[in-house]
């Protein structure tokens, strides 16, 4: 366990295939932080999910600008963001944060601090990234629904290949090749864009890249283990 860590939980990984709110597994969730002896500062960002691309979809048929498909959100995340502090009970700072100011009085508790988004044009990620910058984290741990980075596309190839290591100039390369050098638009799903690879770049926080859908390899990661099935990105 990290005495300084960041973790971002994609939002969809909350809910079941059905679209349910997954409660054994957002209880499981919070259990692995609590078996262990807490200590250190630990911040969790949640992302909005499938349910913020429902809304921001449905708000672009209404014709809405991206500011607004991006307050979408936003919202959408710190509500997710809600129910892990309601989860945690006494284990995590009551509120979200919605400034970097906020989070610095948070951290003052010496709880688990739990947000969400926190301005238009800015993915979760790359809130992420830019809280373990500022706090000095040891590690950012990325949950997502894949088990890490692939050579390519691991839901639309069957040949994908999950990359063990990388450096922060081969993720670039691949980042380039996959998407160019845009931002995500809103909603828009990528473990990482051209704004949080500029600020890994300049930050070099080692991250790793691991699947949240049964939280079995988080477990391992949490408890100290060094076998873990993941993505470790690097200088």
């Amino acid at each position: 366990m990290k005495a300084k860590s960041v973790i971002k939980i994609g939002g969809s990984l909350l809910f079941t295939e059905d679209g349910e709110l997954n409660k054994e597994k957002i209880q499981r969730f919070c259990q692995i932080f609590k078996k262990m002896n807490y200590f250190g500062t630990h911040v969790i960002v949640c992302g909005g999910g499938k349910i913020a691309r429902e809304y921001i979809n449905t708000v672009r048929f209404f014709h809405g600008n991206e500011t607004l498909c991006d307050t979408f959100g936003i919202d959408l995340s710190r509500i997710n963001s809600k129910l892990l502090i309601s989860a945690f009970k006494d284990f995590a700072y009551p509120l979200v944060p919605k400034t970097m100011e906020e989070l610095s009085t948070a951290l003052l508790f010496g709880k688990i601090v739990v947000m969400g988004g926190l301005q238009p044009g800015q993915s979760t990620t790359s809130v992420a990234l830019e809280v373990a910058e500022s706090i000095r984290a040891d590690e950012l741990v990325i949950l997502t629904d894949v088990e890490g980075i692939y050579n390519k596309d691991p839901k639309k190839f069957d040949d994908a290949k999950l990359l063990r290591n990388l450096t922060y100039a081969e993720l670039q390369e691949i980042i380039i090749k996959s998407s160019g050098d845009k931002q995500a638009a809103a909603g828009e799903y990528r473990i990482f864009d051209a704004v949080s690879l500029q600020i890994l770049k300049r930050s070099k926080i080692k991250i790793r890249v691991m699947s949240g859908k049964n939280l079995k390899e988080f477990e391992k990661y949490w408890k100290g283990e060094k076998d873990i099935k993941c993505t470790t990105i690097s200088d």
